[in-house]
This record gives structure tokens, sequence and C-alpha cells, in this order.
């Protein structure tokens, strides 16, 4: 009776332990499903590129706007882009006498993190890319239309409105434009 016990006693405790083999499937089923994972994950952070990208823009054209409903002209911009300069009129509460003289906060942001964007040296730039700088086109005639692009392979059109900004990052190995207008 002893020896059964033992016997059964010996057999629970071993069944109860991995071998080597079985640990080996688990850990090769988690890398497959960590693998399946991996480009559902990289959407999802593009995507949210996209979208930050997007409302970046929006309140790029915003700042503008408002800039010339409160001194009646749109900011001074010769570069094309919402460079270093255009955002020190933006985002400047310190009085310019040329180009902000009250100092006005129009553009509220912070400095540029990968995946969330931001200002830098270069400018105002989009999530994607630290040196990737906003563009933007101003209706400095006022016949109300400006020239943008209307896809990321360099097609532009002439649309109504007063202000454009857009960026063209690579999404993967995809150039995607995001703008401000539609």
């Amino acid at each position: 009776m002893n020896f059964r016990q033992s016997a059964a006693t010996r057999s629970r405790t071993g069944a109860s332990a991995f071998t080597l083999v079985e640990l080996l499937v688990v850990i090769a089923i988690i890398a497959i499903l960590m693998g399946l994972l991996f480009p559902a994950t990289q959407s999802a952070f593009n995507s949210s590129k996209k979208t930050t990208a997007k409302n970046q823009t929006v309140q790029i054209a915003t700042a503008i706007t408002a800039y010339e409903a409160e001194y009646g002209r749109l900011p001074s911009n010769t570069t094309g882009k919402v460079d270093s300069a255009l955002v020190n009129i933006l985002c400047s509460t310190t009085a310019d006498t040329n180009n902000n003289p009250r100092g006005v906060l129009f553009l509220d942001s912070s400095a540029w993190k990968s995946g969330k964007g931001g200002t830098n040296s270069y400018g105002f730039c989009d999530p994607f890319n630290a040196t990737n700088v906003y563009l933007v086109a101003l209706d400095t005639n006022y016949n109300n239309q400006i020239t943008v692009p209307t896809n990321a392979s360099g097609a532009t059109a002439t649309i109504t409105k007063h202000v454009g900004v857009w960026s063209i990052p690579k999404v993967g190995s995809t150039d995607v434009l995001i703008n401000s207008w539609d």
C-alpha cells in the first residue's frame, strides 16, 4: 500500500510540470500571436498620427484666420511653410511691433514629439517626422482662391478658401496628403 501511494504521488507531481517541448510550443504560439498583432498595432499608430496631423492642420488654419480677424491682414509668410518665423508670429505672446503688436496667442503648441507633432527649429512639424514642416497657402490677393495639392503625387487645384494648410508624410511606404480643407 505504501508503494502504491508513493507511485500515485509521483505521477501527480510529474503531471503538473511542463516538459521542455510543451514550454517551447507555448512560446511559439505566443510569438505567432504577437506577430499577428504587430501590423494591427502599427496601423492603429499610423491612424492616430493621421488624426493628430489633420487636427493640427485645422488648428493652424484657424490660427491664421484669427490673426487676420485681429489685424485685418494675413501674417507675412514668404516660404509657403509653417516655418519658425510664422510659428513665432502665431505662438508668441511677446509683442512684436511688425507682426503681432498686441502679443495675442493664436496657436498653442508644444515641442515636437514623435507621434504628437509640434514645433522645433524647422517650424511646426507633423507627427510623422521632425523635419516634415506643414505647408501653407494664403490668399494674399484676397480673391478667395488658393492653389493646393489634390493628392500626394503633386497634382494641384484651385479651391475657394482663404487659408490652406497641409502635409504629405510617408505612411508606411505611401505618401499621404493630410489637409485642412476636406
